[in-house]
């Protein structure tokens, strides 16, 4: 079942702007109606909470917002109760002061910034400097066709404006792709089925396992589930596979979204032969350039769908250095981190996560209920003295006064969780891609975007959002509930109250967020062709360095001293040194693995086309079984591909390790914990 609805234009979400403007740049305005004076906020004050919400959904206070003809992404305003009760409960523990109210200012932006920006964004600062840098190059040299045409969009638009304005082109743009034609094009990388965690291999088809309780991500209903299961591919790119652009015309126009849970469809990803990845499995600096080729393909994939992608240009708000509440995502994990090394998520946040899941995943109402506006006012204040002496009592804290804490530490972060960058490219994503696979795909994409620190917060909240609906049946809060309470933290930002424009995005802030729980196991996933295009960036950077290297007289005459030794690749960093009798050649198909932790620290694996990574932890478990200190034998182990044409992998243990090894013949594997 897909959801079909009218595209009539983007849905503004003033909450992200400044008061004082009655346009926003860069930000479509329709079907925007002022708010009747009777029914304005000031002139509300005297009546009861319960009944302003009344009134507020009532179709005599606001007809035009939820007509079915006027409204996007509409549903019964019966439906949408929960989410302006707590659009009302965040302003009354605003008007109390236990918040601070902060706007961001958004900076107007010059004709062909938001273009150099981009390249900026995606690691091709190099087309704006002149300079030829390798990593420039090697990410070029990766593109698919409509990668390639993304990148060639933005840089002649780009190109154009400094000749407008007069300016000097610092590079040609048939310098650059290598073409005399008015209408350069990339060389682009031919499209094939790819190994999920390998290189593309042309001709070559996807290997599926038969289905089983482990072989695959199953993400979708629990229970009165749709009848068909939908696959989802990670082979080729996402905008490589629309093959038919939707015509907005011919969606539905009074379609509406349904809040039923058996509304979602039911998508499965099969493991392959290279297993799956997870974000956490791969090293710092492969995600850097999963990042840049996620925003290339984020764009390729909406100038597919023929949607534009707009992006906020935020002033850089400075929020608190120290502290808990309003610091700084980045800051607040580098203050932890000296208390606790390598945390990636707030101790704070962590420490309310788990008072939840201990003692209110049953509590009825949870999330939904508030707390006492004052015992949350004394706890915040209380918290701050405390946390870090570990002097705080926990005990004394009611399940609603802490998720009222945890929902206020969402709201008063500087930044939203989810960036303020590319909140129009969520709302954009509902307001006008139709299918719910599509949707998830760009949902996807802006997952893999998100600043590293975010990410890591996001996937731990929407985790406890997901225990929270798994306990539906005691805690009457099923996913379109636990949708609305968190859509309004998530996507209404400080400082202002809910108006007719909110009102409009209200459904779809709620369907993101159920997206997000409902999806979360395959949104944090990594696509197997961007984990291809990374690999082919590693080769080429190898590549060109390899050639630098031989203009130097020097190294080429120490190249032929060394021809009888075989050529490894450069070591990266953070891998282990072993000794010369351990680093020999080895044959074909024969694998050396090392576990340095374990007392015998190396063994020779003869691979075949049934050997998993498994089989190996197994193996080396059962030899290292009396030897192993108690500590080692209680760790999880992992196998990890290191070097080669990635950084560091930690591979899945249903991954056939003969298919990883043609993939990446130079890397070492290492048995090792897996980074938490």
């Amino acid at each position: 079942m897909t959801m079909e609805m009218k595209d009539q234009g983007s849905v503004v979400l003033t909450a992200y702007h400044p008061h004082s403007p009655a346009r926003i740049p860069g930000v479509e305005q329709s079907f925007v109606q002022d708010i009747p004076p009777s029914h304005s906020p000031a002139s509300r004050k005297s009546l009861s909470r319960c009944r302003r919400i009344n009134r507020m959904l009532s179709n005599e206070s606001v007809p035009p917002a939820f007509s079915r003809s006027n409204s996007q992404a509409s549903v019964d305003s019966t439906s949408m109760e929960d989410f302006w009760c707590e659009v009302e409960s965040i302003k009354e523990s605003r008007e109390d002061g236990s918040e601070e109210a902060m706007l961001l200012e958004f900076k107007p932006a010059d004709e062909g910034e938001l273009e150099a920006e981009w390249l900026q964004d995606v690691g091709l600062s190099t087309l704006i400097s002149g300079a030829e840098e390798e990593d420039g190059q090697a990410l070029l040299s990766t593109l698919t066709r409509t990668q390639a045409a993304a990148v060639q969009k933005r840089y002649n638009t780009y190109t154009q404006t400094l000749r407008k304005k007069n300016k000097h082109t610092v590079r040609d743009v048939r310098d650059i792709f290598g073409t005399s034609d008015s209408s350069p094009t990339f060389e682009t990388v031919p499209v094939s089925p790819v190994s999920p965690n390998g290189i593309q291999l042309p001709g070559q088809k996807p290997v599926w396992k038969s289905v089983s309780s482990k072989s695959c991500l199953d993400c979708g209903i629990d229970k009165g589930s749709p009848s068909i299961t939908e696959e989802l591919s990670y082979d080729v790119s996402f905008s490589e596979s629309i093959t038919v652009l939707p015509k907005t015309q011919e969606w539905p126009k009074n379609q509406r979204f349904k809040k039923e849970d058996s509304a979602l469809p039911k998508f499965v990803v099969r493991k392959s032969r290279f297993g799956l990845t997870e974000v956490g499995d791969l090293s710092p600096e492969d995600m850097k350039k999963i990042r840049y080729l996620s925003l290339i393909e984020l764009t390729a994939f909406y100038d597919a769908l023929g949607v534009e992608l707009k992006r906020n240009r935020v002033e850089r708000v400075r929020g608190r250095e120290n502290g808990l509440f309003g610091v700084p995502l980045t800051v607040l994990l580098e203050n932890d981190q000296k208390k606790v090394p390598g945390v990636k998520v707030p101790l704070i946040f962590q420490k309310l996560l788990l008072k939840l899941e201990e003692t209110g995943l049953e509590t009825e109402g949870i999330l939904r209920v508030p707390g006492s506006a004052s015992r949350v006012k004394n706890l915040h204040q209380e918290l701050e003295a405390k946390f870090y002496e570990d002097t705080f009592d926990w005990d004394q804290v009611r399940n609603n006064d802490a998720a009222g804490l945890l929902k206020m530490f969402i709201r008063e972060l500087p930044s939203p969780l989810f960036t303020v960058e590319y909140l129009p490219a969520f709302i954009t994503l509902v307001e006008k891609i139709s299918k719910i696979k599509l949707q998830l795909q760009a949902l996807h994409l802006l997952i893999m975007l998100m600043p590293e620190a975010n990410r890591d917060t996001a996937k731990a909240f929407l985790q406890f959002l997901k225990k929270v609906v798994a306990n539906e049946g005691k805690n009457k809060m099923n996913l379109w509930n636990v949708s609305m309470i968190v859509a309004p933290n998530l996507f209404i930002y400080k400082g202002k109250r809910a108006n007719q424009q909110e009102m409009q995005a209200a459904a779809t802030t709620a369907h993101i967020v159920r997206l997000l729980i409902r999806y979360q196991d395959i949104l944090w996933t990594v696509p197997s062709f961007l984990i291809s295009q990374v690999r082919k960036m590693n080769e080429a950077a190898m590549n060109n360095s390899k050639r630098q290297l031989m203009f130097d007289k020097g190294v080429r005459k120490l190249l032929r001293r060394k021809t009888m030794e075989r050529e490894r690749p450069e070591r990266p960093e953070g891998a282990i040194t072993f000794p010369p009798y351990l680093q020999s050649d080895i044959p074909e198909g024969v694998i050396r693995v090392y576990a340095p932790l374990h007392s015998k620290v190396s063994m020779a694996i003869q691979l075949n086309s049934q050997t998993k990574a498994k089989d190996i932890l197994a193996r080396f478990q059962c030899e290292n079984s009396r030897g192993s200190s108690q500590n080692v034998r209680g760790q999880t182990q992992s196998l990890h591909e290191i070097g080669g044409n990635i950084g560091q992998h930690c591979l899945d243990p249903d991954a056939f390790m003969l298919d990883v090894y043609r993939a990446n013949p130079h890397a070492e594997w290492v048995i090792k914990p897996k980074a938490s």
